[in-house]
């Protein structure tokens, strides 16, 4: 489990499971708990403050409930999802990656528009932190800065990507994502290539 501030993980380390509701599967990125004005990897499984994991979706099924936790979809690859709430709503995202903010204890049922599609799932603790998240373009370098007590966490879409701060963090290959978690102290880092990311930053509540 890594202890330092700030990691990079390949695409081919995430965690296949089941979802909670057993009807399709997910490949877990990460599981983030905040100790002490930090967020650290969580040992447990349902011990995390914030989760980053790729929703697999091959056929229309209900999607698992997640009480007291709020989040975001982004449509990855495929030709669109369907999110159909039991109290009427229902919501197309398309490509090439629309997405959508939810409460996880909506009752939602997933359905394809045509094939299977793969989805970024950011979740967090409501009351316990706060998260937000961009899809942007990479030209160049990117400065990212994390103020005391917050996280970032960037997914490589498409690309090739390096950072260039003497970290030495691993490059990025399409579908990596890096962790980079302040503690105390601001942290800065720099990311170069050329490509598309989805940026997600974590702090307090």
């Amino acid at each position: 489990m890594p202890t330092r501030p700030s990691w990079c993980i390949p695409a081919n380390e995430y965690r296949r499971e089941r979802w909670r509701n057993q009807f399709g599967w997910t490949r877990e990125i990460v599981r983030m708990r905040r100790e002490a004005g930090r967020d650290r990897p969580a040992a447990g499984e349902e011990d995390w403050d914030w989760r980053l994991s790729i929703a697999e979706i091959e056929s229309d099924a209900p999607f698992s409930a997640f009480p007291g936790v709020d989040r975001e979809l982004v449509l990855l690859s495929g030709n669109g999802l369907r999110l159909c709430f039991d109290d009427g709503e229902a919501v197309e995202l398309h490509p090439p990656h629309d997405k959508l903010r939810f409460a996880g204890e909506r009752t939602v049922t997933g359905e394809l528009i045509d094939g299977p599609t793969h989805d970024f799932n950011l979740m967090w603790r409501r009351g316990r932190v706060r998260a937000e998240l961009w899809h942007r373009p990479l030209v160049g370098p990117m400065v990212l800065f994390a103020e005391p007590g917050q996280s970032w966490a960037v997914h490589l879409l498409a690309g090739q990507a390096h950072f260039a701060d003497g970290s030495g963090l691993a490059p990025l290959q399409a579908g990596d994502t890096a962790i980079l978690a302040a503690g105390e102290d601001r942290l800065r880092h720099v990311l170069e290539g050329g490509g598309e990311v989805l940026l997600v930053r974590v702090g307090e509540a």
